[in-house]
Protein backbone atom coordinates (compact mmCIF):
# COMPACT_ATOMS: atom_id res chain seq x y z
CA UNK A 1 0.00 0.00 0.00
CA UNK A 2 1.39 3.56 -1.21
CA UNK A 3 2.34 6.09 2.05
CA UNK A 4 -1.08 8.26 0.80
CA UNK A 5 -3.16 5.33 1.42
CA UNK A 6 -1.72 4.28 4.67
CA UNK A 7 -2.06 8.03 6.12
CA UNK A 8 -5.74 7.74 4.85
CA UNK A 9 -6.14 4.11 6.62
CA UNK A 10 -4.39 5.63 10.03
CA UNK A 11 -6.64 9.10 9.49
CA UNK A 12 -10.05 7.22 9.04
CA UNK A 13 -9.05 4.04 11.84
CA UNK A 14 -7.57 6.27 14.64
CA UNK A 15 -10.71 8.18 15.01
CA UNK A 16 -12.99 5.41 14.93
CA UNK A 17 -11.09 3.38 17.57
CA UNK A 18 -11.54 6.29 19.52
CA UNK A 19 -15.04 6.58 18.91
CA UNK A 20 -15.20 2.88 19.94
CA UNK A 21 -13.70 3.23 23.17
CA UNK A 22 -15.66 5.81 24.15
CA UNK A 23 -18.90 3.59 23.19
CA UNK A 24 -17.10 0.64 25.42
CA UNK A 25 -16.91 2.99 28.66
CA UNK A 26 -20.08 4.42 27.69
CA UNK A 27 -21.47 0.97 27.06
CA UNK A 28 -19.85 -0.48 30.13
CA UNK A 29 -21.39 2.19 32.35
CA UNK A 30 -24.73 1.38 31.05
CA UNK A 31 -25.10 -2.10 30.34
CA UNK A 32 -22.41 -3.56 32.46
CA UNK A 33 -19.28 -5.88 31.12
CA UNK A 34 -21.41 -7.25 28.36
CA UNK A 35 -22.35 -3.63 27.35
CA UNK A 36 -18.53 -2.80 26.79
CA UNK A 37 -17.58 -6.34 24.97
CA UNK A 38 -20.12 -5.82 22.27
CA UNK A 39 -18.99 -2.53 22.09
CA UNK A 40 -15.46 -3.55 21.34
CA UNK A 41 -16.31 -6.07 19.15
CA UNK A 42 -17.88 -3.62 16.92
CA UNK A 43 -15.30 -1.72 16.81
CA UNK A 44 -13.61 -3.96 15.58
CA UNK A 45 -15.68 -5.06 12.64
CA UNK A 46 -16.23 -1.32 11.49
CA UNK A 47 -12.42 -0.86 11.07
CA UNK A 48 -12.32 -4.60 9.88
CA UNK A 49 -14.86 -4.22 7.30
CA UNK A 50 -14.40 -0.60 6.36
CA UNK A 51 -10.49 -1.08 6.31
CA UNK A 52 -10.66 -3.73 3.77
CA UNK A 53 -13.08 -1.89 1.73
CA UNK A 54 -10.43 1.00 1.39
CA UNK A 55 -7.71 -1.47 0.48
CA UNK A 56 -9.70 -2.83 -1.98
CA UNK A 57 -10.91 0.42 -3.58
CA UNK A 58 -7.39 1.66 -3.33
CA UNK A 59 -6.09 -1.39 -5.50
CA UNK A 60 -9.07 -0.87 -8.23
CA UNK A 61 -8.27 2.79 -8.33
CA UNK A 62 -4.56 1.60 -9.48
CA UNK A 63 -5.38 -1.50 -11.55
CA UNK A 64 -8.69 -0.99 -13.45
CA UNK A 65 -9.48 2.63 -12.81
CA UNK A 66 -12.61 2.47 -15.23
CA UNK A 67 -14.61 0.11 -12.92
CA UNK A 68 -13.33 2.58 -9.62
CA UNK A 69 -16.89 4.29 -9.15
CA UNK A 70 -19.11 1.04 -9.53
CA UNK A 71 -16.58 -1.22 -7.73
CA UNK A 72 -16.85 1.32 -4.64
CA UNK A 73 -20.67 1.49 -4.69
CA UNK A 74 -21.09 -2.25 -5.13
CA UNK A 75 -18.14 -2.75 -2.16
CA UNK A 76 -20.35 0.20 0.09
CA UNK A 77 -23.47 -2.07 -0.42
CA UNK A 78 -21.79 -5.35 -0.16
CA UNK A 79 -20.44 -4.31 3.26
CA UNK A 80 -23.89 -2.89 4.51
CA UNK A 81 -25.21 -6.12 3.53
CA UNK A 82 -22.69 -8.11 5.24
CA UNK A 83 -23.09 -5.50 8.50
CA UNK A 84 -26.81 -6.35 8.62
CA UNK A 85 -26.09 -10.40 8.34
CA UNK A 86 -23.83 -10.39 11.17
CA UNK A 87 -26.47 -8.19 12.81
CA UNK A 88 -29.26 -11.11 12.05
CA UNK A 89 -27.01 -13.65 13.34
CA UNK A 90 -26.00 -12.04 16.41
CA UNK A 91 -29.24 -10.56 17.60
CA UNK A 92 -30.09 -12.90 20.00
CA UNK A 93 -26.79 -13.39 21.71
CA UNK A 94 -25.88 -13.39 25.41
CA UNK A 95 -22.08 -13.32 24.49
CA UNK A 96 -22.26 -9.58 24.47
CA UNK A 97 -25.33 -6.67 24.58
CA UNK A 98 -26.50 -6.56 21.43
CA UNK A 99 -27.96 -2.90 22.03
CA UNK A 100 -24.69 -1.72 22.76
CA UNK A 101 -23.33 -3.62 19.81
CA UNK A 102 -25.55 -2.12 17.03
CA UNK A 103 -25.38 1.38 18.43
CA UNK A 104 -21.51 0.87 18.63
CA UNK A 105 -21.52 -0.01 14.80
CA UNK A 106 -23.41 2.73 14.05
CA UNK A 107 -21.24 5.47 15.41
CA UNK A 108 -18.04 3.71 13.93
CA UNK A 109 -19.74 3.41 11.04
CA UNK A 110 -20.35 7.22 10.63
CA UNK A 111 -17.32 8.09 12.76
CA UNK A 112 -15.12 6.47 9.81
CA UNK A 113 -16.70 8.09 6.51
CA UNK A 114 -16.41 10.83 8.44
CA UNK A 115 -12.93 10.93 9.00
CA UNK A 116 -12.11 9.20 5.63
CA UNK A 117 -13.92 12.20 3.86
CA UNK A 118 -11.76 14.51 5.99
CA UNK A 119 -8.54 12.63 5.27
CA UNK A 120 -9.69 13.04 1.34
CA UNK A 121 -10.11 16.18 1.18
CA UNK A 122 -7.59 17.28 2.97
CA UNK A 123 -4.47 14.70 1.21
CA UNK A 124 -2.75 16.21 -1.82
CA UNK A 125 -3.41 13.29 -4.40
CA UNK A 126 -2.00 13.95 -7.75
CA UNK A 127 -4.83 13.36 -10.65
CA UNK A 128 -2.13 12.47 -13.01
CA UNK A 129 0.66 10.63 -12.29
CA UNK A 130 4.11 11.83 -13.72
CA UNK A 131 5.62 9.87 -16.31
CA UNK A 132 9.60 10.47 -15.24
CA UNK A 133 10.78 8.52 -18.07
CA UNK A 134 8.75 9.41 -21.50
CA UNK A 135 8.87 12.62 -23.13
CA UNK A 136 5.71 13.90 -24.80
CA UNK A 137 5.51 13.10 -28.81
CA UNK A 138 5.36 16.33 -30.80
CA UNK A 139 1.83 16.21 -31.98
CA UNK A 140 2.61 18.15 -35.65
CA UNK A 141 1.36 21.16 -34.49
CA UNK A 142 4.13 24.25 -34.30
CA UNK A 143 5.09 26.20 -31.59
Amino acid sequence: MPSNDVRILAQAAVPTAAVGAIAAVVSGVVAGGKGAIGAGVATLIVILFMGIGLYVLQRTAKSLPHLFQAMGLMLYAAQILLLFVFLAAFKNTTLFNPKAFALTLVAGTLAWIAAQTRAHMKSKILYVEPDSGNKPEKSGHSS
